[in-house]
């Protein structure tokens, strides 16, 4: 296990330095809800807080945030008055299409890596993953947690 946290934590230390750099107006849990609500029609609170594993109040804060900041806005359907939706504006696209970018430029930095991957070791290590992912969801679920938020 310290392998694998070592190596997410290289990673996402690697990552970090160019994603400030560009992004240094937004937190990274700004940019990540900008993300979802991107690639995720009619996002709501729920939604994002079942996604980030945080609470539906650290999700209106987050999203109120990002309303302020011009970078998403709500909005309801005509048939369903009480859910509140989140849509990006024009900026928030603009930092959506940045974030995408550095990602596409990190994964052609390590695609040499990834190119001496065989289907059946991806395979493999996505099928560790889910099983991983399963237990992780079993012991939150059995111990009756309460997810707190993440930055």
């Amino acid at each position: 296990m310290t392998e694998f946290r070592d190596l997410f934590n290289k990673m996402r230390w690697l990552n970090k330095i160019k994603m400030e750099d560009i992004l240094k107006d937004y937190k990274p849990s700004e940019v990540h809800c900008i993300e979802y609500i991107g690639r995720n029609a009619d996002s709501n609170v729920t939604k994002l807080a079942e996604s980030f594993y945080m609470t539906k109040g650290a999700i209106s804060k987050l999203t109120k945030k990002l309303i302020e900041k011009g970078l998403i806005e709500s909005y309801q359907k005509p048939d369903n008055r009480k859910e509140i939706y989140f849509k990006l504006t024009e900026q928030g696209i603009a930092v959506y299409d940045i974030h995408d970018e550095l990602h596409k430029e990190f994964q052609e930095r390590d695609k040499a890596v990834f190119e001496q991957v065989t289907e059946e070791q991806y395979d493999s290590m996505l099928s560790f993953i889910a099983k991983y992912s399963r237990h992780l969801d079993a012991e939150i679920k059995k111990q009756g947690l309460e997810i707190d938020p993440v930055e």
